[in-house]
């Protein structure tokens, strides 16, 4: 019954793959804003990549710009985030949200979180 799931994370080598995804419930779902967040032990949590559905825009954070991508399935009501060319620097828990309208950045503006999926890059 839990408003947000996450699934898809594990133990990849650099340069690898993996693929994201966080099923909504209904009533979350239809919330404009969804979003991609991540938390490495010891760091501030960060967004990783927003999707804003009225507005029509993405955002993906610099720093994985080119290797990450998000996507809403609107059959299996879900927001993806794929993955590629993985480095060690992307090992953190990877969180989903749906947020106000706004479609902000920080996380305490964010009213549903899924418990997480953890992403370990290593060699």
């Amino acid at each position: 019954q839990a408003e947000l799931v996450e699934s898809g994370g594990g133990s990849v080598q650099p340069g690898g793959s993996l693929r994201l995804s966080c099923a909504a419930s209904e009533d979350v779902y239809r919330r404009q804003c969804m979003a991609w967040f991540r938390q490495a032990p010891g760091k501030e949590r960060e967004v990783v990549a927003r999707f804003y559905k009225t507005g029509g825009w993405q955002y993906i954070n610099p720093s994985v710009k080119g290797r990450f991508t998000i996507s809403i399935d609107i059959i299996k009501k879900s927001v993806d985030l794929q993955m590629v060319r993985l480095e060690p620097s992307d090992t953190a828990m990877y969180y989903c949200a749906a947020g106000p309208n706004w479609c902000p950045t920080a996380p305490s503006q964010y009213d549903n979180w899924g418990r997480g999926t953890q992403v370990t890059v290593s060699s």
